[in-house]
């Protein structure tokens, strides 16, 4: 079984978590600190705080705004549901914009349209590793003065010309779930942000609105502190085990990222020669960094042939993994009760997200395994030649 997409782990991360172990201090620490200074370093950033996941980096950013209910958060269509969850569980309201159909990205053109008296922030999501347009989403924020928080969990390393995504924004939130560009032991996240004050709050949030963490309450050199509780926060920090994970995946980050890259361009060149009705990954606009985190194919001419569908059964045969990413927001069974939300609310995203499949792309994956997939597209595709569709392939 060639898998979608696992993390990779080699004897280095065994003996970063080993230490920690052995160290009996398992929880947020040290370690901590170190990583969140590496990670701010790379993305060069100025604060950093480690959380557990990016779906609490989204809670806490938007917590930070202190909204009102019903106040509105603009979103894209075509994201994973804990964006869109993030705001219902803070008691606003989720305000989608369609997508551009060729970087799957927030149309920015169409953002203007849904700004209201209400709307209180941007949440943009630089999908697939692609960063978004942020020129011309930057002038709308700050046109009407509203916040933009970054949601960065496929895009470690991205750049929008010369600067790091995540660092436009109010906030840059990003993840290191098992399967992103890097991981923290399977579950872990990170805030970026430029204000110290909003800093120290993020980190009071993350661990019950503590004044101090336990690590430094319990420093036998500074003598014992107690603490004193500054607001009621949640319980969303990042431990030492999963930061002793992420250092080791930090250090090899860009190495990870040339494999990754490589893979896909391979499939790029691949599927240049196999016109059936696919849309390729668009190459967007010059002078930016993609963090190839999915390679996505957009069947554009599904309907009349059922290509996806088959291609995800023909797959599940060859026991090669996929993935959908995603199932438009506007098409989740939620949101389309409670909002009367339907394919007309968003119909790009609407359309792609029932008619789109990634492949595997992991740094792990073999030039044989490579080179098997790619056999087994060309048998796939191969039994369109006599349809009437465009095909120039040469099998």
């Amino acid at each position: 079984m060639i898998k979608f997409g696992i993390p990779n782990i080699t004897k280095k991360e065994h003996t970063a978590i080993k230490q920690v172990l052995e160290s009996k201090w398992l929880t947020t620490g040290k370690t901590v600190e170190i990583f969140e200074n590496k990670f701010k370093k790379y993305k060069r950033s100025k604060f950093a705080t480690g959380v557990s996941s990016c779906t609490d980096a989204l809670h806490m950013s938007l917590l930070s705004l202190k909204l009102k209910k019903n106040d509105e958060i603009i979103t894209s269509a075509m994201t994973f549901c804990s964006a869109i969850n993030v705001i219902e569980n803070v008691g606003a309201r989720p305000v989608l914009v369609d997508i551009k159909k060729d970087t799957l990205n927030i149309d920015p053109d169409k953002i203007e349209k849904k700004i209201t008296k209400k709307t209180k922030a941007i949440i943009i999501v630089h999908f697939a590793g692609m960063p978004c347009e942020m020129e011309k989403i930057l002038k709308i924020t700050k046109k009407y003065n509203i916040k933009l928080i970054e949601d960065c969990a496929h895009s470690i390393e991205a750049k929008y010309k010369r600067t790091h995504v995540g660092n436009f924004g109010f906030s840059g939130c990003f993840s290191f779930y098992a399967n992103k560009n890097i991981t923290t032991a399977g579950e872990g996240g990170m805030i970026l942000c430029k204000n110290k004050i909003l800093n120290n709050y993020f980190k009071k949030l993350s661990l019950h609105g503590m004044s101090k963490e336990a690590w430094k309450r319990f420093d036998i050199k500074k003598n014992y502190h107690n603490y004193d509780l500054e607001f009621p926060g949640l319980k969303n920090n990042m431990t030492n085990v999963q930061a002793s994970m992420g250092i080791v995946q930090l250090n090899k980050i860009e190495k990870l990222w040339t494999l990754r890259e490589k893979i896909y361009l391979n499939y790029q060149n691949f599927f240049k020669n196999y016109d059936v009705g696919i849309q390729l990954p668009s190459e967007g606009f010059t002078n930016y960094k993609h963090a190839y985190h999915l390679f996505v194919l957009y069947f554009k001419d599904n309907k009349k042939f059922n290509i996806r569908n088959k291609l995800i059964k023909f797959l599940k045969k060859k026991q090669i993994g996929f993935g959908i990413h995603y199932r438009s927001i506007n098409d989740l069974k939620f949101y389309r009760k409670k909002y009367k939300w339907n394919k007309k609310t968003a119909p790009n995203a609407y359309h792609i997200g029932s008619n789109i499949i990634s492949l595997p792309l992991q740094p792990d994956l073999t030039i044989k395994e490579q080179k098997f997939i790619l056999s087994q597209l060309k048998i796939f595709f191969s039994s369109f030649k006599n349809k009437k569709i465009n095909y120039h392939g040469n099998i």
